[in-house]
């Protein structure tokens, strides 16, 4: 792992961010993800120089027609603003459990007095 997916996974790891469940290096094939929450539908990758534009939006695109958002780093910005990455992560995270719950909520029966 990279230095800026250590210090990624050190604050996301554990529950430690807001309760949220990561995995790292989950696969989704035919791909493996950097950093995976299955509650929030949430794929977070973390681009080095080595990343290719076209083969990174098309991992996106299938990501997303699976259902995930996926949200891209810059390493260098993990490891200069690991607090605003942080930020949006579990900005976009909590809104999309959130929203899926009140989906849950919806969907559920209610019991009707007589």
């Amino acid at each position: 792992m990279t230095d800026a997916e250590n210090l990624l996974w050190y604050h996301l790891r554990a529950r430690r961010l807001d309760g949220l469940k990561f995995r790292r290096q989950h696969p989704i094939p035919p791909y493996i993800t950097d950093f995976h929450c299955h509650e929030a539908m949430l794929v977070v990758e973390l681009d080095g120089s080595q990343h290719c534009a076209e083969a990174d939006a098309m991992r996106s695109q299938f990501l997303e027609r699976q259902g995930f958002r996926i949200l891209r780093f810059w390493d260098n910005d993990v490891l200069q603003s690991p607090d605003h990455v942080l930020d949006v992560i579990l900005w976009h995270a909590t809104s999309r459990r959130d929203a899926r719950d009140a989906v849950h909520v919806l969907d559920t029966p209610t019991q009707e007095s007589p």
